[in-house]
């Protein structure tokens, strides 16, 4: 069976463009995200890097590192850096993993074999402190990632591990929340939402973000 929400993020160490990791070591007790790029020295995939640097600060914000792998060696990735920053106007601020053996891509599932048997897709893997694996995003490869996206979804993850709430489509973050249904109790609804909740149908109850 291959990994899934709630999987235990697979540990391993490796040679980075930064120098060598053990990824369990590396994460801490943050949140991480690690995303794969079918190969150096691609347009869309410098696109990306160069996007994810620049908003390092909205990962930093949220207690998130970032870490990207490429089926390529480390020596190709610091040449590539520099394509990154000169044409991405960014300055590349977190490791990619020198993934030759693909080792990474293997434990991952990042290989796509009815596309290309040696390329990766575009994954990505948020995990929160505890090396859960809490969401994966999967993009064909001519398809570049919305960084956008993956902050709403770590937003939302936050939010829901500590209120009882949920997020519904296209939520962002500041918007109204879903009260979960199994919270029922009238004295702990008042307690938990002091701002009030708008009662839609019974099992699909609005309330203001709890943390705003």
């Amino acid at each position: 069976m291959g990994l899934h929400i709630g999987s235990i993020a697979p540990d391993f160490q490796v040679d980075t463009s930064t120098g060598p990791i053990k990824f369990h070591e590396w994460i801490g007790s943050t949140w991480a995200i690690l995303f794969s790029h079918p190969k150096d020295f691609t347009p869309v995939c410098t696109t990306e890097l160069g996007r994810a640097a620049n908003l390092k600060a909205e990962f930093d914000k949220r207690n998130v590192k970032m870490i990207a792998v490429s089926v390529d060696g480390v020596e190709d990735h610091k040449k590539w850096i520099g394509d990154i920053e000169e044409t991405q106007n960014a300055k590349m601020n977190f490791p990619i993993i020198g993934d030759k053996e693909r080792k990474v891509a293997g434990l991952y599932d990042m290989i796509h074999a009815e596309a290309n048997d040696t390329l990766t897709v575009r994954s990505v893997f948020i995990i929160d402190p505890n090396k859960k694996i809490r969401a994966m995003i999967t993009y064909p490869a001519s398809t570049g990632r919305n960084f956008s996206e993956i902050l709403r979804v770590i937003d939302s993850l936050q939010l829901t591990d500590n209120f009882k709430v949920a997020t519904p489509a296209d939520w962002k973050d500041g918007d109204d929340c879903v009260i979960v249904p199994a919270l029922q109790d009238p004295e702990e609804l008042k307690k938990r939402f002091p701002k009030g909740f708008k009662v839609v149908k019974p099992y699909l109850r609005m309330t203001p973000q709890p943390n705003k």
